[in-house]
């Protein structure tokens, strides 16, 4: 259960490349590996001045996603990272507000999506470390910075998780692009409609019909068929549910009638 599917990767205009910065916990590693293929990502760098060996603790987190740190490059410099890199996003969730903000100037993720899927060329995505994220000057080396909008009693999240989020806004824009048009997007669920307009008049009018058939005070009446052609329509009824409320509402109103007709 959750093996990895022989399928290809989707294609994307922009070559996404996560870099983990000095990472500090081999179990988020492997959860980032993880998340990057559960979203359709494989090409993970690590920054590290010391070197970087991942062992068995993250191994055993990326589960079905081993391909990602098999292929992981470490590299000991941030210029040895980005030397084949055309733009850096940074990551953080250290915010500065108001009038007189310096250089933490950030996009959301929904805004990064956007922009990315309109460039082509490879793109570093950089994640920081566990305790202290991205330190000043290498947020000052990044082309623009991306935030997460959590709460600010506790902005900051695990590295994992944060991963997870951004990697999921920029699939969810691949998705409203491409699904249905590459292998591994399948049209799955099917983009919801509104109502038929002659479906919708029928609804309506069963919706009076049934009111006018409730042993209630005339004055009610119009009351009781608002609020329940409300009630349904506020649900966004497809087309299928629809048909299915007026067998329900059609032989309802017939019952009533009949019951009305033997009183």
């Amino acid at each position: 259960m959750g093996e990895r599917l022989n399928i290809p990767l989707p294609q994307r205009a922009a070559q996404i490349i996560v870099v983990l910065v000095e990472p500090e916990v081999q179990g988020n590693v492997g959860a980032v590996a993880r998340s990057m293929l559960n979203f359709g990502f494989a090409e993970l760098r690590v920054i590290s001045e010391q070197g970087f060996l991942i062992e068995d603790e993250a191994w055993a987190r990326a589960k079905h996603a081993r391909e990602v740190l098999e292929q992981a490059v470490v590299h000991a410099t941030w210029d040895e990272c980005m030397e084949d890199i055309s733009l850096v996003v940074g990551t953080s969730g250290k915010r500065e507000t108001g009038s007189k903000v310096v250089f933490r100037h950030f996009v959301l993720p929904d805004e990064l999506s956007q922009r990315l899927g309109e460039v082509q060329g490879k793109v570093a995505l950089l994640f920081g470390r566990e305790g202290v994220g991205l330190l000043t000057e290498e947020l000052q080396r990044c082309d623009f910075l991306v935030t997460l909008p959590t709460w600010e009693g506790y902005p900051i999240l695990n590295l994992s998780h944060a991963v997870t989020l951004i990697l999921y806004e920029l699939h969810k824009q691949l998705l409203a692009d491409e699904i249905g048009q590459q292998e591994g997007l399948p049209r799955t669920v099917e983009p919801q409609r509104l109502l038929d307009p002659e479906l919708r008049r029928v609804l309506h009018e069963v919706c009076d019909e049934l009111s006018e058939a409730v042993s209630i005070d005339d004055g009610k009446r119009k009351g009781v068929a608002e609020t329940l052609k409300r009630t349904i329509m506020r649900g966004m009824p497809l087309d299928d549910e629809a048909h299915r409320l007026l067998g329900v509402l059609t032989q309802s109103r017939d019952a009533l009638m009949v019951l009305g007709e033997e009183e």
